[in-house]
């Protein structure tokens, strides 16, 4: 007779470590019975930084470096995927392995549940399997679609429909659309029970790092060389933009458009425009916003330093029609000469690939995540022009995560919560070995589901 395979006894770990390895930051924590963002989940720094006195910042470390001018940076996360596992290991060891980590843990004791963006090319996931088990040597582990754990999440809640139940073994809402929009790119992701309906995902080759690097570019040009100021440009982005609900009113009101006969401005250039107070990173650490001043404007000198009241020097940037152009890029790509449809336009382009009998549930059901949700004016101009392209017997509701960074990081702590369903997903250390990495991508992509 043939000998029979010995069978795997299957061991889980109870703790479970949840991972969203995002481009810009890692939002990571361990599960428990009630998870609470605040508190359960740390933001570390996705990078390796190199200071101007030539000093090394991994990761979380950065939290202790003061001067962050002309600072460069080394992302190993490219257009939302691993791409540089030597710089991604560095950084998972000191998060997750160092004796002062945040989330300090023993893989061999841990399961992993590691959420990726949609679409990840194969041969990066194979990487990606082999360094949790044989690198990091995880017990057990489950690679999700990033987007389909904002499902466990109480969507209901943000759309005005009734409470879901605070049960952790409650199944995933039935039908959401899931707009992921962070540093690397924006994704539409149609999930249904949990499951991302695959035919369906659209991506929009937009976001963070592009807008900070173009308003690297308009700023280098009107007034100062900034294209070293990466970090500096990001933070003045993050603090001064807005979405604008008419872009071409808004450009004519502060004199960069044709005005037309008649037509009245919805702001005035007073309500636009913002100086800007650099950090010198010694008495000031983060920049300031302030109103804006022509009289100090008028003063400064061509390097832009103006002398306040005390005798310091100040380093100001008037930000005028930078501060909606930036984030205008998402609703129009090609005004940037990007043959690329704005994001309401991916967003009906994604309802395309699904059947009729899902558009009113879906469109009725879109939930908005990642760092560019939280500029202002973002969910109006959206839900706006989506309501203007869906068919009308179509409800249309669209909703922010109430914490758009760490939303997907909630919804994979929600699924861990729920010991059973976790066990069917997981994969163990002892299976992977038995059975190889071949076997595990099949595993994973017959229903990249949670």
């Amino acid at each position: 007779m043939p000998r029979q395979s010995k069978a795997i006894e299957r061991t889980v770990p109870e703790r479970v470590l949840v991972v969203d390895n995002g481009a810009y930051t890692i939002k990571a924590g361990f599960a428990n019975p009630s998870p609470d963002p605040d508190t359960d989940c740390h933001v570390i720094p996705n990078c390796i930084a190199k200071s101007r006195d030539n000093r090394v910042w991994i990761g979380a470390q950065m939290e202790n470096c003061s001067d962050r001018g002309d600072m460069a940076f080394r992302r190993p996360v490219q257009k939302g995927f691993i791409v540089n596992w030597e710089a991604e290991r560095e950084i998972w060891e000191k998060t997750f392995l160092a004796e002062d980590a945040k989330v300090k843990c023993d893989p061999r004791d841990t399961s992993l549940l590691l959420a990726e963006a949609p679409n990840c090319p194969v041969a990066l996931q194979s990487n990606c399997d082999q360094m949790v088990f044989e690198e990091f040597e995880f017990a057990a582990y489950r690679r999700c679609v990033g987007p389909s754990l904002n499902a466990f999440n109480d969507i209901a809640c943000l759309v005005e429909d009734p409470p879901r139940t605070s049960d952790l073994d409650s199944p995933p809402v039935e039908c959401v659309l899931v707009i992921d929009s962070g540093y690397s790119h924006t994704t539409v992701t149609p999930v249904y029970r949990g499951r991302p309906i695959q035919q369906a995902i659209r991506r929009l080759e937009l976001g963070g790092k592009f807008m900070t690097n173009y308003m690297k570019e308009m700023l280098s040009v009107r007034q100062m060389d900034v294209r070293d100021e990466t970090y500096l440009i990001n933070q003045m982005k993050e603090d001064t933009c807005f979405v604008s609900s008419n872009f071409r009113n808004d450009l004519e009101s502060i004199g960069k458009g044709p005005l037309a006969a008649g037509r009245k401005a919805p702001r005035r250039d007073e309500d636009i425009v913002v100086d800007f107070v650099l950090p010198d990173y010694s008495t000031r650490m983060r920049g300031e916003l302030r109103p804006h001043d022509p009289t100090t404007m008028a003063m400064r000198t061509k390097l832009g330093a103006v002398t306040n009241a005390d005798g310091v020097k100040e380093y100001i940037m008037a930000l005028g029609n930078e501060r909606f152009t930036v984030p205008e890029l998402l609703f129009n790509p090609g005004d940037i000469g990007m043959k690329q449809a704005g994001l309401p336009e991916t967003v009906m382009q994604s309802m395309s690939g699904l059947p009729p009998g899902l558009w009113p549930s879906m469109l009725s059901n879109i939930l908005v995540v990642g760092g560019n949700a939280k500029f202002d004016g973002f969910l109006a101009r959206l839900s706006l022009e989506i309501r203007q392209l869906a068919p009308a017997e179509c409800p249309v509701r669209v909703a922010v995560a109430p914490d758009a960074i760490k939303s997907t990081w909630l919804g994979g702590a929600r699924l861990a919560g729920n010991k059973v369903a976790l066990k069917e997903l997981l994969v163990t250390r002892q299976e992977y070995q038995e059975y190889g990495s071949a076997w595990l991508l099949k595993r994973f992509a017959v229903g990249n589901a949670c």
